[in-house]
């Protein structure tokens, strides 16, 4: 662990190489905070996309994110979106109404042991939400984009294919609509366990899962989710759907081609795609901002034990061991730990 007096920060330095870097504690700027880390969750899509170097690297790693503005995927860089901690202390000329020294945080800023962000970017975390389920806070927020393109109809029969930490999100709170079925595809049988226990009423694997879904669902599913990361897996979803179904595509399968059969049943079938990315609002504004969308996941983070399927604790100083466990498929979340979590 650093010591108080230092600041570790996680840098992606080449295609599966990480570096923690050792620097002093930062001061806050005007209307910045400092705040220390407890725990960071690593992402298992878009973060391990851009560790295995498949990201383009002129593209840029997020607009709407502070942090990140700028900031590119070309080596070396700074990336991690998914911080808590306590506040710290306060820089000058802080905004009124800014969360009180000891409060805890959270961050969309890169992985390191101590950080100053602006206030207004600080999301206070509710009481009664512990650290390691805070830090999974971007998975329900991701599921709840996911939701608000999919726009679930009574009724109406779902499969989610993929069941890592984003697909159980989702699930859980698929498994709140009056759905007329829920169906879960996952290769892993632990990942088809824990989805049984999030709400899916059936779990299979994904060469089954055209025979399970016809059998359960006549004619098909009228909304189907691919979050599996998995090239193969939108043509699954694409066959699984009905007539004129939705299929919403929440992957960023970077790094190569997906292949997809586009004839047949997704042409005839009048089967629309359409990409959900959390960094932009569903066409629903005015009415529907970021700001509603996280105070939502917020609320919905509460009764969601997300902290269940931390599979992987490390130690900052030593993330390379997490993203190369990751990666191998040893773990459904994994947390990078700066200190002892709340």
């Amino acid at each position: 662990m650093p010591s108080p007096a230092e600041r570790l920060s996680v840098w992606f330095e080449g295609p599966r190489r990480i570096a923690v870097r050792r620097g002093p504690v930062p001061e806050p700027g005007a209307g910045e905070a400092r705040v220390r880390t407890s725990v960071s969750a690593i992402s298992a899509g878009t973060e391990l996309a851009a560790w295995r170097g498949d990201l383009d690297p002129a593209l840029p790693r997020d607009e709407t994110l502070g942090a990140h503005t700028g900031g590119s995927f070309r080596f070396p860089f700074p990336y991690g979106y998914a911080s808590v901690g306590r506040l710290e202390t306060l820089g000058p000329d802080t905004p009124a109404g800014a969360p009180a020294v000891g409060t805890r945080v959270f961050a969309f800023v890169p992985h390191q042991s101590v950080f100053c962000a602006p206030v207004d970017d600080l999301l206070p975390v509710p009481a009664g939400v512990p650290d390691e389920r805070a830090a999974l806070f971007p998975y329900l927020e991701t599921a709840v984009n996911l939701l608000l393109d999919g726009a679930p109809r009574i009724g109406e029969r779902v499969v989610v294919v993929g069941q890592g930490a984003l697909g159980l999100a989702l699930t859980a709170l698929l498994s709140r609509y009056p759905l007329g079925g829920l169906i879960a595809v996952e290769p892993r049988p632990e990942r088809r366990r824990r989805s049984l226990e999030f709400g899916a009423q059936a779990a299979v694997t994904p060469e089954e899962a055209l025979e399970r879904v016809s059998h359960a669902f006549p004619g098909g599913a009228e909304l189907v989710f691919e979050v599996s990361g998995n090239r193969s897996a939108l043509d699954v979803a694409i066959r699984a759907a009905t007539r004129d179904g939705r299929v919403i595509a929440g992957s960023w399968l970077a790094g190569g081609k997906t292949p997809l059969e586009l004839g047949g049943w997704f042409h005839r079938g009048r089967i629309r795609i359409v990409s959900s990315q959390v960094s932009h609002l569903p066409a629903l504004e005015p009415s529907w901002t970021v700001e509603r969308r996280r105070r939502t996941a917020w609320d919905l983070l509460g009764s969601v034990p997300l902290e269940t399927l931390v599979t992987l604790r490390v130690p900052l100083p030593d993330a390379g061991k997490a993203y190369a466990r990751l990666d191998a498929g040893e773990a459904l979340a994994a947390l990078l730990a700066s200190s002892s979590s709340g």
